[in-house]
């Protein structure tokens, strides 16, 4: 299992031991981690999974392919160096510890 740290935009953190295989969007959609609305189910047809990627983490992050890159437009303020969605990160052992902040809203 990984650990990954979700946090709400008020500040309140979620800790969750998501299996190696999940995605980070599963782990939250899983243990009702609220904030990721995940409409799309991790067809990465959306942006409700957005989040900002803490610092010490985006550059340990794989990189993002276009499709991604795409949907990020329509996320919610997305940060071109932070941002991410959760349905296109998959689990390793590589990202326990790994630590998201939710954006305000999704849209």
């Amino acid at each position: 299992m990984a650990k990954i740290t979700y946090i709400e935009h008020n500040g309140t953190p979620h800790e969750i031991d998501v299996k190696p295989g999940m995605t980070v969007m599963e782990g939250a959609r899983d243990n009702g981690v609220p904030g990721i609305d995940a409409d799309c189910g991790g067809a990465c047809a959306c942006s409700t999974c957005h989040v900002y990627v803490a610092a010490e983490w985006i550059d340990r992050l794989p990189a993002k392919d276009p499709m991604e890159e795409d949907m990020l437009d329509f996320a919610y303020q997305p940060d071109p160096a932070r941002s991410r969605l959760t349905c296109q990160l998959k689990v390793t052992q590589e990202l326990d510890g790994l630590v998201v902040h939710l954006p305000e809203r999704q849209i």
